[in-house]
């Protein structure tokens, strides 16, 4: 495999271990980098780590330092770091299984592809795949990585395995802090109906393809007309007038209504000026009578 591994150990699930490697299962999308730069020279500004009184230092005297009071420190070595055992540096060890549905989203921090480390530990990890496919099951445990200790679900995919690190729960906050004041009433069943319906409406398989960063794009644009420019030319976006104010009062049922007509919903609209154009014959006839005088004179 090209890609070189982001971890490297066993997953334990009672007595049974089984060698695998993690590999990150995403990678960053298209984003644009800014630098700051010093406008009256063009100049790019840097930084430089300074110590109060004593001006910019060498990265070899710097260490790491954890502040127990104001202005006080207890400093540790990086070597005393590094040598902090933990049991689940090189091996995850399945301690819990729990249904998918029983982890909330809020939890699910970041996805990577587990494989057999080589060929004697296939026939062990397909069996622990198609035992949490065959149950239905999600397996838990708790891995360190890269300085930092996770806790993680493993779930089959594909001929593989996901893991996903998790978020602890003091990191999470509690949703009915912010749901508190939102009324817990029945909406109106008319308008839930025709919600259903456009939802079933727009109902399609996920295809990530169909997803680009608008914002990306729109800011390499913008890049591209500076460079063109060849010079400081400011260029301004047009303002999108078409933008709802936060007073707008929205007719939900007409919404949902004109939401659902879509292409139908034109036909009316194109009916009523054929209507009007019916009529504008029968108010023609006076122009006729105007055309009278003209013979007598001829």
């Amino acid at each position: 495999m090209a890609a070189r591994a982001y971890w490297q150990g066993q997953i334990r699930l009672a007595l049974v271990s089984i060698p695998v490697e993690i590999y990150p299962a995403t990678k960053s999308g298209a984003q644009i980098a800014f630098h700051q730069i010093h406008e009256p020279s063009g100049e790019r500004i840097k930084y430089e780590k300074v110590a109060p009184g004593i001006g910019p230092v060498d990265a070899d005297e710097i260490i790491k330092g954890f502040e127990v009071e104001k202005g006080e420190y207890v400093l540790l070595e990086q070597e005393e770091i590094d040598a902090v055992k933990l049991e689940s540096k090189k091996t995850l060890e399945l301690t819990q299984f729990v249904d998918s549905s029983e982890i909330d989203v809020l939890y699910y921090e970041k996805p990577y592809f587990v494989v057999p480390a080589d060929d004697l530990a296939e026939e062990a990890f397909v069996v622990l795949r198609e035992a949490l496919r065959r149950t239905k099951k999600v397996g838990l445990g708790q891995l360190a990585m890269r300085g930092r200790e996770y806790i993680v679900s493993l779930k089959p995919c594909g001929r593989g395995l996901i893991l996903e690190t998790l978020r602890y729960a003091d990191e999470v906050h509690r949703a009915q802090g912010y749901f508190r004041d939102i009324p817990d009433s029945k909406p109106d069943a008319e308008l839930l109906d025709l919600a259903e319906a456009l939802i079933d409406r727009k109902t399609a398989a996920f295809d990530p393809q169909e997803f680009h960063n608008r914002y990306v794009d729109a800011l390499k644009e913008l890049i591209e007309r500076k460079r063109k420019a060849k010079g400081k030319t400011r260029i301004i976006e047009e303002k999108d007038e078409g933008g709802r104010s936060a007073s707008n009062v929205v007719d939900l049922m007409a919404a949902l209504k004109k939401s659902m007509e879509g292409k139908s919903g034109s036909a009316p609209a194109k009916k009523a000026p054929a209507k009007a154009a019916a009529k504008k014959p029968a108010a023609k006839k006076p122009a006729a009578k105007k055309a009278a005088p003209a013979k007598k004179r001829a």
